[in-house]
């Protein structure tokens, strides 16, 4: 493996738990290419995992999550905290790569040597949330970064995704948007902890409020009132009342216990989503390559063979599943 040649594993065991900026580029990358030694990697320093403040930002295009993390970090970098940081990006159906790179407004803290922010692609992986997201997040776990920040492409199954591996989930929404209107519409409600409208001094920004305080009544059982959080990302207007509505959900989560059910939920959720899609993948291997697999799928197109029948022998097969 180029991972055996280029890199030791007890070296960058110590470089990433040490915090090193090159060990823990190194060993996202390596998680990224889905290298072996990523496996032991993560094996090794899962112990030293769980001490992060998680927080996922999520919304629709163009809400300014960007621009609103920026300023977020910058005001944790005053309060002397350490963050580290996943943008997930849209794969590029070409080259896997994350299409919109490392956000420019975030890069005037690629040079803060507390600070660590790294785009990753989904890979195409429904939900936004790719296996490499996860391990990726413990890598900078186990860096010794106080806050981990995961800001997710903001489609479809993405807002769950981000709910299920976050301490706190931040929906970000913008007033006269579409997209905005329709997250609202589509029980996204359900998901976040803080609501943040982005670009408050917008007109519409007062109509927006009553709508997410209307439809947030309808959940009276919740024991947790999600805030509502007005910001100007740009000029960094309400960002210390975001974090402090971010404290303030972690403070009641840690008072009832919570955040450990919270977290084990989360643990549950991570290792059946990395199982299956290693299932998926293998799967995907043996319907390319397996001339054994290839035959079957012809029979059920010849309607020689039912697809039930088809997908207990390929399982069987690939999977080494029985039943």
């Amino acid at each position: 493996m180029s991972g055996r040649r280029d890199f030791d594993l007890p070296a960058l065991r110590a470089g990433v738990l040490a915090g090193e900026k090159r060990a823990v580029a190194r060993a996202i990358t390596l998680v990224e290419n889905r290298d072996e030694l990523a496996y032991e990697l993560v094996r090794e320093i899962y112990p030293h995992t769980g001490g992060a403040m998680v927080a996922g930002f999520t919304g629709p295009p163009g809400v300014g999550k960007s621009s609103l993390l920026s300023s977020l970090v910058t005001l944790l970098r005053s309060d002397q905290k350490t963050v580290g940081m996943v943008s997930v990006d849209p794969s590029s159906p070409l080259s896997h790569g994350a299409v919109l790179g490392d956000r420019i407004r975030l890069s005037d803290h690629f040079l803060d040597a507390g600070v660590f922010i790294r785009s990753m692609s989904t890979r195409g992986q429904l939900g936004g949330i790719s296996e490499a997201t996860l391990q990726a997040l413990l890598v900078l776990d186990a860096s010794g970064k106080d806050v981990l920040l995961l800001e997710t492409v903001g489609v479809g199954q993405s807002e769950v995704d981000v709910a299920t591996i976050a301490d706190t989930v931040v929906l970000v929404l913008m007033p006269g948007s579409g997209d905005s209107v329709q997250a609202l519409k589509a029980g996204v409600m359900e998901i976040p902890d803080v609501i943040v409208i982005n670009k408050a001094d917008h007109p519409a920004a007062r109509t927006m409020r009553s709508e997410i305080r209307s439809i947030l009544s309808l959940d009276r059982d919740r024991p947790w009132k999600p805030p509502i959080v007005e910001t100007e990302a740009i000029r960094g207007e309400g960002v210390d009342q975001l974090w402090a509505a971010v404290l303030e959900h972690r403070a009641f989560l840690e008072r009832d216990g919570g955040l450990e059910q919270r977290r084990r939920r989360s643990i549950e959720h991570e290792v059946v989503a990395v199982a299956v899609s290693q299932a998926r993948r293998r799967l995907s291997q043996a319907v390319a390559g397996d001339a054994e697999v290839r035959r079957l799928l012809d029979r059920v197109h010849a309607r020689e063979l039912d697809p039930l029948t088809a997908t207990r022998e390929i399982a069987e097969r690939v999977l080494k599943l029985g039943g």
